[in-house]
């Protein structure tokens, strides 16, 4: 049993209302996920680290190499254990999770244990902009306006890192980023009447972003 089986259209809690239409939907690439957000390769070197640090250790303190090197290498199950719950962590929380940009808002489903439902209407966004990574995924990272906030905790993975004071969304690790960026981009404009200006920032790595206007719902969808 899934989401999917409570929800009229899946990644969405109930039907679009007359006239609004899904443009697109998308999920999280979990390899991407598990190394941006589960930091399984942060965790790795973590590891390495401390395997090299009490090699040394151990040749400091009189041990033989083979002493040395087997007290290291008594870290290798940990290291496996918690990088394979890291990524278990990472594959799930991509499995649960569905993006959606319509001709009005963008609706985010997510959460593993207590799925959430986060509607993102065009005129509570302030800014959109697209981040690329090196293994060709990339993200969608929106700006809210003034005055609207939703806690990181709620948001997380799909929160811009760092950034707790004024927490930012993110549609995260897409695999077609390019794509969903044209799309919203083009949804944005529509929406607000004007075109989108087009200038450099730094959200991930490199970036376009588009201005724009976004409302702001959280709701529980049914479990």
């Amino acid at each position: 049993m899934s989401h999917d089986d409570f929800e009229p259209v899946p990644g969405l809690p109930e039907k679009l209302p007359e006239g609004e239409r899904m443009l697109w939907q998308g999920v999280p690439q979990w390899r991407s996920l598990a190394l941006r957000a589960f930091r399984l390769r942060e965790v790795a070197i973590y590891f390495a680290a401390l395997m090299v640090w009490r090699f040394a250790s151990g040749l400091a303190g009189g041990a033989s190499a083979g002493d040395a090197l087997t007290h290291a290498l008594d870290l290798v199950p940990l290291l496996a254990g918690v990088s394979a719950i890291l990524a278990g962590l990472a594959y799930l929380s991509a499995k649960s999770t569905v993006y959606t940009i319509t001709t009005q808002r963008i609706v985010m489903r997510y959460g593993m244990a207590a799925p959430l439902v986060l509607n993102l209407p065009f005129s509570r966004i302030e800014a959109a902009s697209v981040g690329r990574h090196g293994d060709g995924t990339g993200s969608l990272l929106l700006t809210l306006r003034k005055g609207e906030r939703i806690g990181y905790l709620v948001l997380w993975p799909h929160a811009r890192p760092w950034r707790y004071a004024k927490p930012e969304p993110m549609l995260r690790c897409l695999p077609d980023v390019d794509a969903a960026a044209a799309i919203l981009g083009r949804a944005l404009e529509a929406h607000s009447g004007e075109p989108q200006p087009r200038r450099d920032a730094r959200p991930v790595r490199e970036s376009e972003p588009v201005m724009a206007d976004g409302a702001l719902g959280l709701a529980r969808s049914a479990s």
